[in-house]
């Protein structure tokens, strides 16, 4: 007899985002179960003017989307989405639904429609708590405890986060740590990336290449990074990539400043030359809004030491261990960011043997194929 899974998100591929990369992700790890039959449901990702009701296929899996007319606090607000979930559990009939949260419009409507369904099994993967948005987070208190209370289990990016949320904390027999994993073929290295890589170097001439990645919003913390840079001498570079609401304001900040330099959105090739060429990866995120750092990750795969804050509740000083893949310094302390920056700077050794532990911790415990183990023992087990 065949295993049915309905996966929840909210948003799903070609959309791009961390929650809907892992999605998918747990998708591709099912396909590969003997006799699984999976369906996805999730929001349509257009503007509210260009979203529709829609099907399509993804990976040889079917995938409903829901119409999108307004977003609140970035919540999207669909008027089908109830209905067509309501009739998607009762065709289908999964065995598991697999909700990522938060999602709190999605789950009113799930715990709805679960209701008809008794001996479907729930499985929650808990991203991250409500933090920003103080008004959500009192608002849906109950319906956290509801949910909880109907999970069989709940899927956690690390131990850190389940000590650190107010909700995982609670229930820590029904919590399973799954961490996120890095895509390889993303990251693959060939000629291209190599002869890019080398430019860069020449381009950096001898001065010590700092990266950080990531979108330009409060919670990465890149104006720490900008403070510490003019605290370093000009034998430093600073590349920082992507964009944001806080680009303006970053740049604004780095004025004056000839390290720094912002990259914009860059291509998988450069990206990965960038990795490469650098030195040191700065990942500066100072809250638990950051609950892993799949960026984070990244950067160590290509052998580089990081420095990060201090995150009470949150994955990234899990993933980087403090004095064995990287550095560490006390939350927002732009001065001991860095003093960590020009420690590692100054020790080549210290570089290298930190670089190879990094890359080793991600390929033991961050890669594709420890991922999708631990996702089939969960859903085959449960």
């Amino acid at each position: 007899m065949g295993l049915k899974v309905l996966h929840i998100s909210k948003y799903y591929y070609p959309f791009s985002g961390g929650t809907e990369q892992i999605a998918r992700d747990i998708v591709l790890s099912l396909k590969e179960v003997p006799e699984c039959d999976q369906l996805v449901f999730a929001f349509d990702h257009g503007s509210p003017k260009e979203s529709k009701d829609s099907e399509d296929v993804v990976d040889d899996i079917k995938v409903i989307r829901c119409r999108c007319f307004a977003k609140i606090s970035s919540q999207s607000i669909s008027a089908s989405y109830g209905r067509r979930l309501r009739e998607a559990m009762d065709d289908f009939k999964p065995d598991i639904v697999i909700l990522h949260y938060p999602n709190p419009f999605g789950t009113r409507y799930l715990l709805k429609a679960l209701k008809t369904h008794p001996d479907t099994k729930l499985i929650t993967y808990w991203h991250l708590d409500i933090v920003k948005q103080k008004f959500l987070k009192v608002f849906f208190k109950g319906q956290n405890r509801r949910l909880i209370a109907r999970s069989s289990r709940l899927i956690a990016t690390s131990p850190n986060y389940v000590k650190g949320s107010e909700w995982l904390s609670s229930v820590p027999d029904k919590c399973v740590v799954i961490p996120n994993c890095i895509n390889e073929n993303r990251l693959e290295i060939n000629d291209e990336v190599v002869k890019r890589a080398e430019e860069l170097k020449t381009e950096y001439n001898g001065k010590t290449a700092c990266l950080a990645v990531g979108r330009h919003v409060e919670y990465k913390g890149f104006k720490y990074l900008i403070e510490a840079s003019g605290l370093l001498g000009d034998d430093y570079v600073i590349d920082i990539t992507g964009k944001g609401p806080l680009t303006d304001e970053l740049k604004e900040l780095a004025k004056g400043d000839d390290k720094v330099h912002f990259l914009g959105l860059v291509s998988d090739v450069e990206l990965r030359a960038k990795l490469m060429a650098c030195d040191i990866f700065c990942f500066p995120s100072v809250t638990k809004n950051e609950a892993f750092g799949l960026a984070l990750a990244e950067g160590m795969y290509f052998g580089k030491p990081a420095v990060t804050f201090t995150i009470e509740g949150s994955g990234v000083n899990y993933v980087n261990l403090n004095g064995v893949t990287g550095l560490e310094c006390p939350n927002s302390d732009s001065k001991a960011y860095a003093e960590a920056i020009r420690l590692l700077a100054s020790d080549s050794a210290k570089r290298t043997s930190m670089g190879a532990a990094a890359k080793a911790r991600v390929i033991d415990n961050f890669t594709f194929a420890t991922f999708k183990k631990n996702i089939q023992d969960l859903v085959v087990k449960l």
